[in-house]
């Protein structure tokens, strides 16, 4: 397994009425702080304005399009952490605001910066084929449990943000904590949005350390699938990468009674 590097991130967010306090999230800068100015330094923006033209409709898009040219330009001009943070802060608008800096491990910053950016830029408006694939493999989960008799003594809905960090949107579906390890299971459809696949991936380790520094406590996560995937198709695969190396385990509808039985005996009902 490669080592893990230290990377630091911040958003570039819209803010076109300070007052409201208001903003979209339009890029995300990754830098890696190195002493010699080798590190890796990289960003990503927002694919389309459609999100900022909602916010607002009088966007001046032609501003927002020069200003990533120019960031593009700095990074390629500027490797140390504190001066690219002055240049691109001379460089800002008003109505451009960075958030705070963050820290995140990561074996490849050229894969976490994309996540990053799914997460962070991409409008999370899941289609009907997306929503009914979660919602049938959350209810094959539920119906497992439930007739194993121990849906009702799980947690449901395990926010993350109690864990990572205040804002976290993410909630895992249920879990239970059997002998000093939180055992946690929540529903994936990779036929209807791979990108779900990303952003479980990116939170789930933030997760388990902060279970580990709350609850004292060891942590699992399984990402329940569907049955059949086609695993010849590349961007399943890279999904089911994704997870593997956040070490979130990987199991198919079907399994669920084996899983549910599994809890049962565990939570001694």
């Amino acid at each position: 397994m490669a080592e893990k590097r230290n990377l630091e991130f911040f958003l570039l967010r819209y803010v076109p009425d300070a007052v409201k306090d208001e903003f979209v999230n339009i890029g995300v800068v990754m830098v890696e702080p190195a002493a010699d100015g080798t590190g890796f330094v990289d960003a990503r923006f927002a694919r389309d304005w459609r999100r900022v033209q909602r916010l607002d409709p009088g966007a001046d898009l032609e501003m927002l399009e020069a200003l990533e040219r120019e960031i593009r330009g700095s990074l390629a001009d500027v490797k140390d952490r504190e001066a690219l943070l002055r240049k691109l802060q001379d460089s800002f608008s008003n109505a451009i605001q960075l958030s705070p800096m963050k820290g995140v491990l990561a074996e490849e910053p050229a894969l976490e910066i994309e996540t990053l950016a799914s997460l962070y830029l991409e409008a999370r408006q899941a289609g009907k084929r997306e929503a009914s694939g979660r919602a049938r493999i959350l209810r094959r989960m539920r119906d497992a449990f439930e007739q194993a008799g121990v849906w009702a003594l799980m947690r449901h809905d395990i926010a993350a943000a109690q864990y990572t960090y205040k804002g976290d949107p993410l909630k895992i579906d249920c879990g239970y904590r059997p002998n000093g390890e939180i055992k946690m299971f929540h529903a994936v459809s990779l036929a209807g949005d791979v990108d779900a696949a990303k952003v479980l991936a990116f939170s789930y380790p933030q997760i388990a350390a902060g279970i580990a520094r709350e609850e004292k406590a060891s942590a699992s996560l399984t990402a329940v699938v569907e049955d059949n995937l086609d695993r010849s198709d590349e961007a399943i695969l890279f999904a089911l990468t994704t997870l593997e190396k956040s070490r979130i385990a990987v199991a198919a509808v079907a399994e669920m009674p084996g899983i549910a039985e599994r809890a049962r005996v565990e939570l001694r009902v």
